[in-house]
Order: structure tokens, then C-alpha cells, then sequence
């Protein structure tokens, strides 16, 4: 009589795990939807151009970058992307939501969804790459992730010089621009590498969202 061998089931995850994802994912979610609120309201805060920084997309997707790079520090890049992309989803709906029950209206659905449709994109490639600055085994890696954080901010203020004429607010981008590198990255090696990398990302991200956006808005 032969016995039939059974394969024995995978065995489950811990349910602290389970906790701590679930913690993870809901701290993304509600930490996008309070900063949406607060980038609404400091709309009303900042004065005269420098509105148009509070929800501008280098500070919306340095959300993204945050909870890679601190929040799913010790997780796969996979959830680092996912939860980039939960934050971000909820930064468009706080910032809409708000305007819509807490001002006059949100008005038509394009923007939102233009908007909600960019969150996620930047969303997981911001998760990703704070991420890869945190976690990123070899300096490739770790170049990338930081320039591409840097180069929004470079994006920002050609926007700014170049489209608005916001000197004052495109100066204050710049310097973001070349200080995230010197700042952030681990030697001098990687801060030349770095820089150069963001000085691509900007001129690239400028091309192919700035310039579209642009001409959606006109």
C-alpha cells in the first residue's frame, strides 16, 4: 500500500506583520491626506506667488520620497512603491476634498483626475527612489534615487524661471537642487555623481511633464 506524500501549505504571515503592514499603509494614507489639507490651506498661508508652492509637485512627490526612504526603510522596494503611491493618492484627494467641502468647490473633474493619474506615477518612482537612496546596495543605485528626488526640484525652478517669471521662488527651488545632493549623499564621490544625475532628471521631467502640463493649463 503506497502512501500519497502531501506538499505541506506555505506558512502564513506572522499576524504582528500583518499589523505592522496594515500600520505602514494606513500612516501613508493618512499622512497624504492631512498634507493635501495643509498644502490647500498654506495656499491661503504663503504670500502672493509662493502659493503656487505649496502644492507644487517637487513637495507633493518629496511625500512619496519620505515613506520610501523612512517608512518602508526595512521592506522590499516593491511595498516602498506601493506605499509611494498610496501617500501620493491621498495628497490629491485631501488637496481636492478640502477645496470641495472646506472651500467653494473643487469645480470640474479634470484636474483631480490629471492629477490623480500623475500621483500614480510619481507615486511608486518617488517611493522607489527614496527607497534606493536608504536601502540601495551599490552607489548606482543610490545615485539615481537621489538625483531623481533632486531633479524635481530642479524641474521646479525652470517652471518658475522660465514659464512663470517667479524669480524669487525658482531661486529657492535651485538651491534645493544642489543642496539634496550635497547634503544627502554619503561622500564626494556621490555627491558630484548625484548632482549630475539631477541635472539630467530636471531637464528631462521639464520636457515631459512641465511642458505638457502647461499646455493642458493654457
Amino acid at each position: 500500500m503506497t502512501s500519497i506524500s502531501t506538499i505541506p501549505d506555505a506558512p502564513a504571515a506572522p499576524r504582528s506583520d500583518v499589523r505592522a503592514r496594515v500600520g505602514r499603509a494606513a500612516v501613508a494614507t493618512g499622512g497624504g491626506l492631512l498634507l493635501g489639507v495643509l498644502t490647500n490651506l498654506a495656499q491661503g498661508w504663503l504670500p502672493d506667488t509662493w502659493q503656487q508652492l505649496a502644492n507644487s509637485g517637487a513637495v507633493w512627490s518629496a511625500a512619496a520620497f519620505v515613506v520610501g526612504a523612512v517608512l518602508y526603510r526595512h521592506e522590499r522596494l516593491v511595498q516602498a512603491a506601493l506605499g509611494g503611491a498610496v501617500a501620493e493618492a491621498g495628497l490629491v484627494v485631501g488637496y481636492y476634498g478640502y477645496a470641495e467641502f472646506g472651500r467653494d468647490g473643487a469645480g470640474s473633474l479634470f484636474f483631480p483626475l490629471v492629477w490623480l493619474g500623475l500621483a500614480l506615477v510619481a507615486g511608486p518612482l518617488f517611493g522607489a527612489a527614496g527607497w534606493w537612496w536608504r536601502r540601495g546596495r551599490d552607489v548606482r543605485r543610490r545615485v539615481v534615487g537621489l538625483g531623481a528626488f533632486a531633479g524635481l526640484w530642479g524641474m521646479e525652478g525652470l517652471m518658475y524661471a522660465l514659464d512663470l517669471g517667479y524669480l524669487p521662488e525658482a531661486y529657492a527651488c535651485l538651491a534645493l537642487f544642489v543642496l539634496i545632493p550635497l547634503v544627502m549623499a554619503r561622500d564626494h564621490k556621490g555627491r558630484a555623481l548625484s548632482l549630475g544625475a539631477a541635472a539630467v532628471c530636471a531637464l528631462v521631467a521639464y520636457g515631459v511633464v512641465e511642458v505638457p502640463l502647461q499646455m493642458v493649463s493654457a
